[in-house]
């Protein structure tokens, strides 16, 4: 098993069949290969088991008494869609798996099942659990009401910045269209959110979306992951198994983390879009599909190509159009409006009452470079609401790294002069830094959206207009025109 695919010794995995034996069979299997192990007799019992454990995999049938297979997946996915589910059945169709894979399951398994076949996809789901540990992003999604469009929210995004607002329009215009889309940024900027937005925006939004993270299966089987097996084409074969895309045929496959394919493969992956045709691992019958590529990176694959690890024909036939997602540091007011959303999302997923963010708080938030982007700015929120126990978020609820890395960015990164040593922090100097930048964006920006009327501006920053006068002195705004009013 490779090393980055190895079990930790706290990963546990529930399993869940009402056959006695099956459950008994698997335990044992995974136990051997260090997984701790829970049991359950059909889905009622296995979600008691989540309300009281720590569950990194779940292995389950597809028929059971009292709740299923797919009803378990469809209650994982709505309360935990951190932990992949595999799905076991006797019926291994390529409808059946349509059905699991469109519903949500990491994978599924066919009746008799070889044990290396099944160790290797619990360790895939077993890293996949790991990384959505730290890379997932809680979706945006949930309707909080008016407020979202004054938070310019479309697509289940928050933001209404100029690099947003492009990448709005390119949503809005391709959506609808069979090209390939190359999506690129930074981790944690959203990736997935743009690539779900194209595919429910189209006319394949009905069909199946299939996500494959291609970092997070062995090289050795990228191929049958994406192309399917057929029976005795490797060692663990035992059965005939569809790949990503035979699943995706007639909606949408994304390819996260592209640049992780192995050059052997890609050879394979630039015919299958090419002539939109390919053949099963160890199979001779070419199967043709109509699939709807996108795929993203948070690698420079311009570079990768420079240093030969990755073909310059496939990158050309990936970017055909493509969508590059800004570094939150670089949203400007966008910062302000994604804090207040995910504290009131947060908040009300997590059964407390919405806190009132403190203007200094708010000023070290926006002061903060982010390096993590929206998903580090999430898991920050959601601590905060977990722990705090104010009414509103004070400077003291702010994680030690916010603080301290604000401090840095308000007196220069470059400047080692400047900076403070470990544990001292001007909180009173990066609060009104950070302030003083807010509120000098934010009036810039009102003033060029109103032609500069400083009436206008005001009603737009819902402050006076005399206050707004102060402001821009103080700033170093010019002066206002007292007839400008008129």
């Amino acid at each position: 098993m490779p090393p980055e695919l190895e079990q930790s010794a706290d990963e546990t995995v529930l399993v869940v069949d009402d056959e006695v034996n099956l459950r008994k069979v698997l335990g044992t299997l995974l136990r051997r290969s260090g997984y701790s192990v829970r049991t359950a007799g059909d889905g009622i019992e296995a979600l008691e088991v989540l309300k009281r454990e720590t569950i990194s995999v779940i292995v389950t049938d597809l028929k059971m008494p009292r709740m299923d297979g797919l009803d378990l997946l469809a209650k994982v996915r709505s309360q935990r869609p951190d932990i992949p589910v595999i799905l076991i059945t006797a019926f291994g169709t390529v409808d059946r798996a349509v059905g699991a894979i469109k519903a949500g399951a990491f994978d599924f398994i066919t009746k008799p099942f070889d044990r290396n076949e099944i160790k290797q996809i619990i360790a895939k789901a077993a890293h996949q659990y790991r990384l959505n540990q730290r890379e997932i992003i809680p979706s945006e999604e949930q309707d909080l009401g008016p407020s979202d469009h004054a938070m310019g929210q479309r697509f289940g995004m928050v933001g209404s910045s100029p690099e947003m607002n492009q990448v709005y329009s390119i949503i809005e215009r391709v959506a609808n269209t069979p090209s390939t889309i190359l999506i690129t940024g930074e981790s944690g900027t959203g990736k997935e959110l743009v690539a779900r937005a194209l595919h429910e925006n189209s006319d394949r939004k009905n069909q199946s979306f299939i996500r494959i993270n291609c970092a997070a299966i062995p090289k050795d089987l990228v191929e049958s992951e994406l192309f399917g097996h057929e029976r005795g084409a490797f060692t663990g074969a035992v059965n005939s198994k569809p790949g990503r895309f035979e699943l995706a045929n007639r909606g949408t496959l994304f390819l996260d983390e592209v640049s992780e394919i192995p050059l052997e493969i890609q050879v394979k992956l630039l015919r299958a879009l090419q002539e939109n045709q390919f053949e099963r691992v160890g199979g001779v019958r070419t199967i043709d599909v109509d699939v709807r590529l996108i795929a993203a990176t948070n690698q420079d694959l311009l570079q990768l190509i420079a240093d030969g690890r990755f073909r310059e024909d496939l990158f050309y036939r990936l970017n055909v159009v493509p969508v590059d997602l800004p570094p939150l540091r670089n949203r400007g007011n966008d910062i302000t409006a994604i804090i207040r959303h995910a504290t009131v999302r947060l908040a009300g997923r997590l059964g407390r009452v919405k806190p009132i963010i403190e203007d200094d708080t708010l000023a070290i938030l926006c002061q903060y470079n982010w390096p993590g982007n929206i998903r580090e700015l999430e898991n920050v929120i959601e601590r905060m609401v977990l722990l705090s126990d104010n009414p509103s978020f004070t400077v003291s609820d702010l994680p030690p790294e916010v603080l301290q890395g604000a401090q840095r960015q308000a007196m220069g990164e470059n400047d080692a002069a400047t900076e403070l040593e470990p544990g001292v922090f001007s909180l009173k100097e990066a609060v009104r830094q950070g302030r003083e930048r807010i509120e000098r964006e934010l009036i810039a920006r009102a003033l060029e959206e109103t032609g500069q009327n400083v009436t206008r501006a005001a009603q737009a920053l819902e402050i006076s207009r005399k206050s707004l006068q102060l402001k821009m002195k103080d700033l170093g705004f010019r002066d206002a025109d007292p007839a400008e009013s008129s």
